[in-house]
């Protein structure tokens, strides 16, 4: 697909039919798929005037809509998506999801909510399905030259009254042994991120702590340690862990060594200044909760930054199926 701009795009879809057109090209390049039953090929349902048809309420819609010709039932380009059952009208979604795949730093949903004209917490409810969509499922394990650090996500711990967990604990006259540092409760919410060095491919996921058994298990779950090398820092977790790969090295950032023979984290620093900066400036405060969607977000533009705004639309279509999820189900 040819690369578009924001005005490209709206050029394109000057009104819902258009939105669908444009849709049903980019997630059926080969023809329409049923949603149901999966089988290739179908047939359009003529509304019986224009391009609108009536729904069940008479209200007019302009939504093209398809009958499976395996199953005979029903469905859209919409069916089983994000945008399933959403009454923000579609070129709204389009010109949405556009932009939060363009936008390096995010899009807040209160810059959403007065740029396209919608609720507030129908802003927040697009913004969060769209984040769902972003999310790899059963991803493939990494394999190759692996990065690995750690950051904390959330408000300087200092600035509140008592002052940081660690500070807290000597004060009180705890003893802090080394290694258990990471095992303080801590305001700010531990963040692993394990990068491909050769791909560009990040994957971040929120952690209990620091420690040397839960990093290990969430780097056995995303890497195939025994055919990978993994680059750290100089942190003690990772000395153990780090004899279940092919090999292992590390700088030492204490003595000021950021890279030998090239050997670096520079990558993994690099990826949490451009989340941290963009949490700060776009979204100011992300819940603990939610974390791992925003965290989903960045990884995913991160991961295909060697795309076009346009391809990595294109990608995040083709990851829009079977990622319902309620309003209820987001604040409960």
């Amino acid at each position: 697909m040819e690369r578009i701009s924001i005005p490209d795009l709206a050029e394109r879809i000057p009104d819902n039919y258009s939105a669908y057109l444009f849709l049903e090209e980019m997630r059926w390049p080969e023809g329409p798929l049923c949603p149901h039953c999966g089988h290739v090929g179908a047939n359009y349902i003529k509304p019986r005037e224009g391009t609108a048809r009536a729904t069940r309420t008479g209200n007019p819609s302009q939504r093209r809509l398809w009958q499976c010709k395996k199953c005979r039932r029903q469905f859209s380009a919409m069916t089983g998506t994000i945008f399933h059952g959403s009454k923000v009208p579609l070129r709204t979604w389009l010109l949405v999801v556009f932009e939060m795949c363009a936008s390096k730093n995010g899009m807040a949903a209160r810059e959403i909510q007065r740029k396209y004209a919608v609720a507030p917490k129908t802003a927040w409810f697009m913004a969060h399905r769209i984040r769902e969509a972003m999310r790899t499922r059963a991803p493939g394990a990494l394999i190759g030259t692996i990065v690995a650090d750690e950051t904390w996500i959330g408000g300087d711990p200092t600035n509140k009254h008592g002052g940081s967990a660690p500070a807290r604990a000597r004060r009180e006259g705890v003893q802090i042994k080394p290694g258990e540092m990471g095992t303080i409760k801590t305001e700010k919410t531990p963040v692993l991120s394990l990068i491909d060095a050769e791909t560009g491919e990040v994957r971040s996921r929120v952690v209990a702590n620091v420690i040397g058994p839960t990093l290990r298990k969430v780097i056995a779950e995303q890497v195939n340690m025994g055919r990978s090398v993994l680059w750290t820092d100089d942190a003690a977790a990772y000395g153990t862990i780090g004899r279940e790969f092919l090999s292992h090295s590390s700088v030492n950032h204490l003595q000021g060594e950021y890279e030998r023979d090239g050997i670096t984290t520079n990558r993994a620093e690099g990826y949490f200044g451009q989340l941290k900066r963009s949490i700060n400036g776009t979204y100011h405060h992300v819940s603990e909760e939610h974390l791992p969607r925003y965290l989903a977000e960045f990884d995913f533009r991160y991961s295909t930054s060697d795309l076009s705004d346009t391809q990595r639309m294109a990608r995040l279509m083709g990851q829009v199926e079977d990622r319902r999820i309620s309003y209820k189900r987001l604040v409960w």
